[in-house]
């Protein structure tokens, strides 16, 4: 048993599609067309972090309800955590991306961390290595 996907709401499915693939360096792994339990057309639109794991369903904002939602699915806290092996180059492509980090890097026990927000504004942890971690190529 594992957890496949996350529901993340977006406001327009293309522009998350650019974010998430262009920026983040996720994969396009499924856009179809479905419809609302009502009939009307929507997309189903998964993204995955390479090397597979739990993907992201862009689920795009269905009404007042799920519009106010956008971009506050925490509440203002983190709620996603990307983990990657090169913590720096990461970083370093998502500045100059123009992802918005408005924690800077710092050490911790666990990691070497930043916080960032996503096109809608929801609060991520980049999550690298503990400092002095060596990660070595396979082989």
């Amino acid at each position: 048993m594992h957890l496949d996907l996350v529901a993340v709401l977006v406001e327009d499915y293309d522009r998350a599609i650019s974010f998430y693939v262009g920026v983040l360096g996720f994969r396009l792994a499924e856009d179809s067309p479905a419809s609302t339990g009502d009939g009307r057309p929507k997309r189903w639109v998964v993204v995955r972090p390479p090397g597979g794991g739990t993907g992201l369903l862009l689920a795009r904002a269905d009404g007042p309800r799920q519009e106010a939602a956008v971009g506050a699915q925490f509440a203002g806290r983190v709620g996603f955590f990307l983990r990657v092996d090169d913590f720096d180059a990461a970083h370093a492509r998502m500045v100059a991306a123009g992802v918005e980090f408005p924690v800077p890097p710092r050490d911790e026990p666990y990691g070497r961390i930043a916080v960032f927000l996503d096109l809608e504004g929801n609060r991520w942890d980049l999550l690298g290595p503990p400092p002095g971690d060596v990660v070595q190529a396979p082989g």
